[in-house]
């Protein structure tokens, strides 16, 4: 997605990576389309098993085994597997070591935490999150991919989520398959996002019926950056 450097930093690496490019309009990146083109293709190339993991992320070593060993222990084979993501500290001027990357930060606080080889059932949807996850193929196909409706940052996963939800696919938290987010600056709320938030929080209630990132809609309100309009039940851009 709007990044022609990329293609140089992986060529002649083993094992080669696939290049696809994700046209980027009006400057919102669509993430929902550049994940929905990435599993095509892996599909139309005999993958099993789909593993998502957000650019910013770095696999633990045994995350990829994790997920498939959890795909294949489930009597339920149809499953949306989400493993743990611990959010990584400022690194040194040497970078991370990637063999310390499980002592510099825990799991999200906010995510069940199962132990290493341990499966859990969860039924909540709205904790679902695409830095890390996994499907089978055939779970792929049943949910649908990710609605393509949403461009720039939020709701593309929440959304996916509940089609999972309502597809009847089992929502299983995996452990011993880690991922690590690289430290980057952030914004809280992330006001940098406001109008991609505002647009695709609208879609979602189209779709579904209740209103996602709700404590980002509410501190926006708060900066006086967007109100809620009683007379049509929906957040606009501006104070009261």
């Amino acid at each position: 997605m709007d990044d022609p450097d990329l293609g140089p930093v992986v060529t002649g690496r083993q094992p080669a990576a696939t290049i696809i490019d994700c046209p980027v309009q009006d400057g919102r990146l669509p993430l929902a389309r550049a994940r929905n083109l990435g599993a095509i293709r892996a599909l139309d190339h005999g993958a099993e098993l789909l593993v998502f993991l957000d650019v910013d992320c770095i696999p633990g070593a045994q995350l990829l085994e994790r997920y498939r060993q959890a795909s294949l222990e489930l009597t339920h084979h149809r499953s949306l597997l989400c493993g743990t993501v611990s959010y990584l500290p400022p690194p040194g001027p040497a970078g991370y070591r990637l063999s310390d990357l499980a002592t510099l930060a825990e799991p999200h606080p906010s995510r069940p935490t199962p132990a290493t080889g341990e499966i859990l059932r969860s039924t909540d949807y709205e904790l679902f999150w695409s830095l890390s996850f996994a499907v089978t193929a055939d779970t792929w196909h049943a949910v649908g991919g990710f609605c393509e409706e949403y461009e720039g940052y939020g709701g593309e996963d929440t959304d996916y989520g509940q089609r999972a939800r309502s597809a009847g696919i089992p929502l299983t938290w995996v452990g011993g398959a880690p991922a690590f987010h690289q430290h980057h600056p952030v914004s809280s709320p992330p006001v940098a996002h406001l109008h991609d938030i505002l647009r695709n929080a609208a879609i979602f209630h189209r779709r579904w019926g209740w209103w996602p990132m709700t404590n980002w809609l509410h501190a926006f309100a708060d900066r006086g950056l967007i109100h809620w309009n009683r007379s049509t039940r929906r957040w606009d851009l501006g104070p009261v």
